[in-house]
């Protein structure tokens, strides 16, 4: 065997980009540069075409921070209303981060959506970077390209649902942990963990999916002795817990009776409602039902008429005068798992298993299938395969040198742990699949890098193993389009594109092996081919007028089988009795709370329609225990309260509150709120007026 036909290693140190992509034109602009920014530009019109159709975004969070700029004990504590009587069920860093947009530029679903849409444009310089660090130039726009293109990323950037900031924290910590590994710097390790505690305080647990790909690439990359490594890693996750927990321990610190209930937590606190309901119910699943309490009350002011829909805003926002007393611990007692609370994210209970209908059967094959492929699936299989390409690029050592192996740790650790806990976990939403989004998109750029040297010294092998991962995805693209029951000019030229790929690949892998040290844009144009769908399925989803606002999920197709939840439009007709209804509870306020509701599902819409205190008496969707009758009825004793909402779906202490009411109070017919037919296994929804 002669010296030149055997396959040279992978290059151990950051490669040098394709001599035309660094070649500088001007300045320091290069034609990497000037591609970043073409993608960037399409990531930007993206993320900004028909914005109107936000509408109030998801309407729990954007009440939550218009409550949270009335007090400053609602913002840190971020109460879900202005009256201060519940919280939401997140940390706050990123409704905290809302707030502060929306005090600088008033309260609407486009300015408390807007740090989302930054964060998620940013995002994509920031991938771009960090592979870049490894791969080359090359790899690291195809990473960014794939990343712009990924139809759940435009969904929940252009939402208030703060999972695009902490994508965005959790890369800036994927920095940090690449820094500390090269350079072996305790700070910043420790940096990097602070990051982490950080992005905990924007959404919790989800935060340590991409923990353990950070520690075992700080371990196995770094040279440090192993003695040390273990020791600093230690160092870092006290860090962690510590910046994790601040927030919540010191909520839990203080008297029950001076701080708002915690929402959809089981004994009234926050390390509760990280390890249960935002921890092992996420595994294991729990009750509730927001998808299906949203659909069921949608609006709950025009639940009163039976018609869904909005409110008219410009209302003048009162101060939120003194800070709700608490109540003190309540248990369930709706026959529901412990910890199973409800929440402004929880799915509905259907036929099929638990959430099936939002997110398919717990499998291996969950993510392929219908119910969150549209999300994260497009370019999936060619994300796993250029993983198993990557691990056998090299020989393995320890510490890791091969550039391939550091991102196979890094990225596609990253990626299987969250494949595996998405396929396993029984509540969760189709949007949370942005997690995967960054991951998914660096290793198709880690399979560029590989094949893309292979293609020099086994140019067969390397064109082979691109058209064949990259037809296993465009197959399965086209498969995808039948099942969501949509067609059009697009997968045809994506196949047309295909073809073309394919006989230039060929070509080229013949030119190779004759000899011939020629480069063509064959690879590129198979990449094209597979991004194509994907573009189009991106620019769907942001021009629908109709998106899921409560729920924030990509482009379903006409059979999408998934409910969209979104708020329905209402007519003339109905906007004037949405004002009747409002202009009423103003005009006859004589307390605090505007009116007290069964849960924030009948109540944000009110808040953002006046601004004004609503007192949320069972949390989200009625589940929780904030008040009982006997504080109902102190409360309209001092005159804070008169108006009362009953009805629904009974929930917690629900039926013994109704009962009080309706014992003690006096049906406001006024407005027809009688006339409202139940929905099965509801109560008619009833407006009531309590005197002292």
């Amino acid at each position: 065997m002669t010296e030149q036909s055997i396959p040279q290693p992978l290059p151990q140190q950051p490669p040098a980009a394709a001599p035309w992509l660094e070649r500088k034109l001007f300045w320091k602009v290069t034609p990497a540069i000037l591609l970043l920014t073409l993608i960037l530009l399409v990531s930007i019109f993206l993320h900004l075409y028909n914005l109107e159709a936000i509408g109030d975004a998801n309407q729990y969070y954007t009440a939550a921070v218009e409550s949270m700029l009335d007090s400053w004990s609602n913002f840190f504590f971020v109460a879900a209303e202005p009256g201060g009587s519940v919280t939401v069920d997140k940390p706050p860093l990123g409704l905290w981060i809302e707030a502060g947009f929306a005090y600088l530029f008033g309260v609407s679903g486009v300015v408390v959506s807007l740090p989302n849409i930054l964060a998620g444009i940013l995002s994509i310089p920031l991938l771009y970077h960090l592979v870049k660090r490894y791969l080359g130039a090359a790899p690291a726009l195809v990473a960014a390209a794939v990343f712009a293109v990924t139809p759940v990323m435009l969904a929940t950037d252009r939402n208030n649902t703060m999972d695009s900031m902490l994508v965005f924290a959790l890369l800036l910590a994927a920095w940090a942990f690449i820094l500390a590994a090269e350079r072996g710097a305790l700070g910043y390790l420790l940096l990097g963990g602070l990051i982490v505690g950080l992005a905990f305080n924007i959404k919790m647990l989800q935060a340590f999916l991409p923990l353990p790909a950070f520690f075992a690439f700080y371990f196995l990359v770094s040279g440090e002795k192993v003695w040390r490594k273990l020791l600093n890693l230690g160092l870092t996750s006290v860090v962690i817990l510590a910046v994790s927990l601040s927030w919540a321990l010191a909520v839990d610190a203080v008297p029950e009776d001076q701080r708002p209930y915690i929402g959809s937590s089981t004994d009234n606190t926050v390390m509760e409602l990280i390890v249960g309901h935002n921890g092992l119910n996420r595994l294991f699943g729990g009750g509730g039902s927001r998808a299906q309490t949203a659909a069921q009350n949608d609006d709950g002011l025009l639940a009163l008429q039976g018609q869904p829909g909005q409110f008219p805003q410009g209302q003048t926002r009162p101060n939120a005068g003194q800070q709700f007393p608490n109540q003190g611990n309540f248990p369930p007692d709706d026959g529901r798992a412990p910890g199973a609370q409800n929440s402004p994210d929880q799915p509905a209970n259907r036929s099929g298993g638990q959430f099936s209908e939002e997110i398919g059967q717990a499998g291996v094959l969950r993510l392929f299938e219908s119910q969150l492929a549209n999300e994260i699936g497009w370019l999936l299989p060619l994300g796993l395969v250029s993983l198993l390409v990557a691990v056998f690029a090299a020989k393995l050592k320890f510490p890791v040198v091969a550039n391939a192996h550091k991102m196979v740790i890094l990225w596609g650790g990253w990626l299987l742990t969250c494949v595996v806990f998405f396929s396993v976990a029984e509540f969760f939403h189709a949007y949370y699949m942005v997690m995967l989004a960054p991951a998914l998109a660096a290793s198709v750029g880690l399979g560029w890098f590989v094949l893309d040297h292979w293609r020099r010294e086994k140019p067969w092998a390397a064109a082979l193993g691109w058209l064949a991962a990259a037809g296993l995805t465009l197959a399965f693209q086209a498969h995808l389009l039948r099942v969501y029951g949509t067609s059009g000019v697009y997968l045809p030229l994506a196949v047309g594109l295909f073809v073309v790929g394919v006989g230039w690949v060929l070509f080229q892998a013949y030119r190779t092996a004759a000899g011939s040290s020629h480069r063509s844009p064959g690879f590129g144009v198979v990449l094209a081919a597979v991004l194509l769908i994907p573009l189009v399925w991106s620019f769907l989803t942001v021009a629908s007028d109709s998106p899921n606002v409560n729920l924030p999920s990509a482009y379903a197709g006409e059979y999408g089988e998934r409910g969209n939840g979104q708020r329905s439009q209402v007519t003339g007709a109905e906007n004037s009795q949405d004002d009747r209804l409002v202009s009423y509870l103003l005009t006859h306020q004589t307390g605090k709370y505007l009116v007290a509701v069964q849960s924030a599902n009948q109540g944000d819409s009110i808040v953002l329609a006046t601004g004004e205190p609503v007192l949320f008496m069972g949390g989200f969707n009625g589940g929780d225990r904030v008040v009982d009758a006997a504080d109902l009825a102190e409360l309209v004793a001092q005159g804070d309260l008169t108006y009362i909402m009953t009805g629904g779906q009974e929930r917690g202490g629900q039926s013994e509150i109704n009962q009080w009411v309706q014992a003690f109070c006096t049906l406001v017919t006024d407005l027809n709120t009688n006339s409202r037919q139940a929905s099965p296994g509801q109560n008619a929804v009833e407006l009531y007026q309590c005197k002292p």
